[in-house]
């Protein structure tokens, strides 16, 4: 559950640092395929002064930054289009990802090297803390909502 936790802070915590809202995030230990492997991030986005390229880029952020997350708290170094429970997050970024690549080689280099920027990034103590205590959060309560999200994180974004 701790991974899936920290996996679902790193998709919150991107969402709001690029300027979207996040609705609700939430842990099930119950209804995964896999060992605490289940959980959802709702993320609302306001489109307002964003080009359909930010949005884009944006998205693939969020949609990646839980396996980046993911990777940095076990340590382990997957390629994020090759684990199965991050099908549905590989997916929505090569999807938000064509609209900015042409060819399925510039596609993967972008994901690939968005993911490589989110690792280097999010291993940063300013970032780090704010997903470490989101997952902390989540671990305890398992569903969290705007207020409670945007209490935990506020400070860190400033």
């Amino acid at each position: 559950m701790d991974t899936s936790a920290y996996h679902e802070a790193g998709h919150a915590y991107m969402a709001m640092y690029v300027g979207a809202r996040v609705r609700s995030i939430t842990i099930d230990p119950e209804s995964g395929t896999g060992p605490d492997r289940s959980g959802d991030t709702h993320v609302e986005w306001n489109l307002r002064g964003w080009t359909k390229p930010q949005f884009a880029e944006n998205s693939v952020r969020v949609a990646l930054a839980g396996p980046a997350v993911e990777m940095i708290y076990t340590g382990d170094p997957y390629h994020p289009g090759a684990v199965q429970e991050w099908a549905d997050d590989w997916e929505e970024a090569v999807v938000r990802a064509a609209r900015l690549r042409k060819t399925h080689r510039e596609i993967l280099e972008y994901l690939e090297d968005t993911t490589r920027e989110l690792i280097a990034m999010l291993r940063q103590h300013r970032h780090w803390s704010p997903v470490a205590a989101l997952a902390d959060h989540l671990l305890a309560y398992e569903t969290m909502e705007t207020w409670e999200i945007e209490g935990v994180v506020r400070h860190w974004l400033r």
